[in-house]
């Protein structure tokens, strides 16, 4: 019998710990994937801790819905192991996970948008995810091929790349009429920088208070960097672009929306992808004296995975930074990511505690 090895959230705000179990066997349209890489995701720290921070004393309580032990992890790369006698998939397959699984009734999945489900089936937010040897997804539809990319590229590509591409998509229209704003260079927005080097003319500009991760990026082709916490920065970018009319915030902070709506031209727009936390204010007026928008993503569709790893194949997108590590450290990695001392992405490999027991 395969055994399935997690590393597991047993309680919430705890450390993870390896639990053992046997793995389930795929029944009708389910297929089971044997895990090659998972990304390791900011979200991820929220799922651990049980709550996201929505401004003071105030969270968001987010310990429903899933029994523990609980496995996280939802940037999956793996290969076909087995299918259910309804999936009609081969096995052997090298695939990417669309994670953002939905129910398949309500109006946004039936309009394509499992990712905004009212009764979402996400894996490793609902759903047992990808800190594990195996995965189980209910439909091969959500398999995607990814060769030539790397395992752990196409896992970061389905939550990193696609928030970053989904985002990309809204302010395209104004991307290409002047130059485009990134605020926060971690693994989203250095995702996102790759993505619109290939997408738009111009190099966007990018924002973030670590000057390593400014450095990187502009190491990865950003026209300039900027410190949102500098006070000259709002009105280095003012002089240098007369406002610009698209930010991506992949930081998701008071501090950062306000740097982010304070440079905008008229007829500007910001995306907003982070869940860093916090409130934020503005004087309702502005809205429409200066035509501006905010709008808030929350990953993408299928439909856009499958555009984005077409993309990611044919324009050969340069993937961000990705360290890889072992299964056995998913609790240091989200530590390390805790703290902000990841640059880029970190993968987890479970392969090297992978058994099977007679």
């Amino acid at each position: 019998m395969i055994k399935l090895i997690r590393q597991s959230l047993t309680a919430y705000g705890k450390p993870l710990c390896e639990t053992v179990v046997d793995c389930p066997a795929p029944r009708g349209t389910e297929v089971l994937v044997r895990v090659s890489r998972c990304g390791v995701c900011h979200s991820d720290i929220h799922m651990q801790d049980g709550y996201f921070v929505l401004g003071g004393d105030k969270k968001l309580d987010v310990t429903g819905g899933r029994t523990l032990p609980f496995t996280l992890g939802h940037e999956i790369a793996g290969i076909v192991e087995s299918a259910g006698p309804d999936a009609n998939i081969a096995s052997g397959g090298e695939i990417a996970i669309y994670p953002w699984i939905g129910c398949g009734a309500c109006g946004a999945c039936q309009a394509g948008e499992e990712n905004l489900c009212a009764a979402p089936r996400h894996l490793g937010i609902y759903v047992d995810g990808g800190y594990a040897t195996h995965v189980l997804v209910p439909h091969p539809r959500y398999l995607l091929d990814y060769a030539p990319l790397s395992p752990s590229f196409a896992g970061a590509l389905m939550c990193s790349g696609l928030t970053a591409y989904a985002a990309l998509k809204r302010v395209a229209d104004r991307a290409k009429r002047g130059p485009l704003l990134l605020v926060g260079m971690g693994g989203v927005g250095m995702m996102g920088l790759a993505l619109a080097r290939a997408i738009f003319d111009n190099a966007p500009i990018v924002a973030d208070i670590d000057p390593a991760k400014r450095d990187a990026a502009l190491k990865a082709g950003a026209q300039a960097g900027f410190d949102p916490a500098d006070p000259a920065a709002r009105k280095s970018i003012l002089k240098q672009t007369g406002g610009v009319l698209a930010v991506i915030d992949f930081v998701g902070a008071e501090q950062s929306l306000s740097f982010a709506t304070g440079v905008l031209a008229r007829g500007g727009k910001v995306v907003v992808t982070g869940l860093l936390g916090g409130n934020f204010s503005m004087p309702a007026a502005m809205f429409a004296l200066k035509g501006i928008g905010i709008e808030g993503i929350i990953t993408g569709t299928l439909a856009e995975a499958r555009d984005l790893l077409a993309l990611a194949r044919t324009q050969r997108i340069q993937s961000p930074p990705i360290t890889e590590r072992p299964l056995r450290d998913a609790q240091r990695s989200l530590d390390d990511l805790r703290k902000g001392q990841v640059l880029g992405r970190i993968a987890l490999n479970p392969q090297d505690a992978a058994r099977s027991d007679s």
